[in-house]
């Protein structure tokens, strides 16, 4: 997350590289979380006690997502939000695995 003022996102990063590439950008569980569908373990995320006030961005394309007023606690162990910046700035897929 970043304190910054919103507004129009310009920290856009190429999205069209490899995985090997994604490796040395990213943490172990950065990759698993953001290239792979993966999620950290409930209640271990360091942003999910986070209470400063700003604006939550992708880590890989730097696009805004959410900002720290539409947080909120749903005791599932990870950071929630109920409305993201713009309108299409997240993609929702149902997961039955």
């Amino acid at each position: 997350m970043e304190n910054k003022s919103m507004g129009k996102d310009s920290m856009k990063k190429d999205m069209t590289k490899t995985d090997a590439e994604w490796q040395t950008q990213l943490t172990d569980e950065e990759f698993h979380v953001c290239r792979k569908k993966g999620t950290e373990h409930p209640y271990t995320g360091t942003l999910l006690n986070n209470n400063d006030v700003g604006v939550y961005k992708c880590k890989c394309c730097g696009s805004e997502l959410f900002t720290s007023d539409s947080k909120f606690n749903s005791g599932c162990g990870w950071p929630s939000f109920d409305k993201e910046i713009n309108d299409g700035a997240v993609v929702y897929n149902e997961d039955n695995s």
